[in-house]
């Protein structure tokens, strides 16, 4: 695979941080390298395949198509919102990873093992997912493709890490018994059924969003989908229960066989071989078990997935979506 020229966006969070240690892991062929951030960060040094870089200001006159031709972005909606476009607009293809762009008709939203066909070569946009529909759509793909979809319902788990620093932190504070700072009741020893800001509708936009990333992954507008998203004091790794409603009668033996086979996952088949957000955190596999008919309804069936959220859920699947282009483009 040929060299790029690549800019990380948002290089100094969570996500930029997890970015170069994926981009390593991976043994992503790079080029030159720019880092760039706000001004609140701009001038540290962050360290990459043991050399030093000092983190740039982000500005219009950063994003230099002669410098980078892709970037990696993770700064926010409103950074995305301003800065993305700008980028596309110059040549650079920008994989971003705020839910600014996801549901644009015009931005294709990407999980690698699902439906990088979606992406065009005239895409310089390219939406990353939000880290719980990622894990999510793996194992539904292959229900889909065997036998149809007519309803799924999400019940997440949800890690501190998805909040980013100030969720970790908040784990932290609030075992040591002082008052939350960042959620609104504390998370040690506690579940919060709310994750994002609660829509009129009485659902969250974090459950939102999983209902209509599902869809437009899937390419199936007319599915029913619904969701509950729940913080919990797990420090790192999501993990969902899955009802689904196929359209045909499944066999459990036949997708067995394709889940083992599918790219991305982990199978667990033995009941109490069930996978853990523990055992999830660190690589880059979807793990799936407690796959098990619900005899409530017909054609259903309960699955359970986890994963490394800032991994998998964010930083892996962009790389993964960079990785392809740069083959696919080459």
């Amino acid at each position: 695979m040929k060299r790029v020229n690549l800019a990380i966006v948002g290089a100094t969070g969570m996500v930029g941080q997890t970015f170069l240690q994926v981009l390593e892991d991976l043994d992503v062929p790079v080029g030159e390298l720019v880092l760039l951030a706000s001004q609140r960060t701009a001038g540290q040094t962050v360290s990459f395949k043991g050399r030093d870089y000092t983190v740039e200001l982000l500005t219009p006159q950063a994003l230099d198509p002669v410098r980078f031709q892709y970037a990696l972005f993770s700064a926010g909606g409103s950074v995305s919102t301003e800065y993305a476009p700008l980028a596309a607009k110059a040549g650079i293809t920008v994989i971003d990873n705020s839910s600014a762009w996801r549901m644009d008709p015009a931005v294709p939203l990407v999980v690698p093992e699902v439906n990088f066909d979606a992406i065009g070569p005239q895409d310089h946009l390219i939406a990353n997912p939000n880290c719980s529909t990622i894990q999510s759509v793996l194992p539904l793909k292959v229900l889909h493709d065997l036998f149809g979809l007519t309803r799924v319902v999400y019940t997440t788990y949800q890690a501190v890490s998805g909040s980013g620093y100030r969720g970790t932190a908040d784990l932290a504070r609030t075992q040591r018994g002082e008052k939350p700072a960042f959620y609104r009741h504390p998370i040690a020893d506690n579940c919060l059924p709310e994750i994002d800001v609660f829509l009129p509708s009485g659902y969250t936009k974090e459950e939102q969003k999983m209902i209509d990333e599902t869809r437009k992954i899937l390419g199936d507008d007319a599915m029913a989908v619904s969701a509950t998203c729940v913080r919990v004091p797990v420090r790192n790794g999501h993990s969902v229960a899955i009802n689904v409603t196929t359209k045909r009668p499944f066999d459990l033996d036949q997708l067995h066989e394709a889940l083992a086979a599918a790219p991305g996952i982990g199978l667990r088949i033995e009941p109490e071989n069930y996978p853990t957000a523990r055992q999830a955190s660190g690589q880059d596999l979807v793990l799936v078990g407690r796959i098990r008919p619900d005899d409530s309804f017909p054609n259903t069936l309960h699955l359970w997935t986890v994963a490394d959220n800032i991994r998998k859920g964010a930083a892996t699947n962009a790389v993964q979506i960079l990785m392809k282009c740069m083959e696919a483009r080459s």
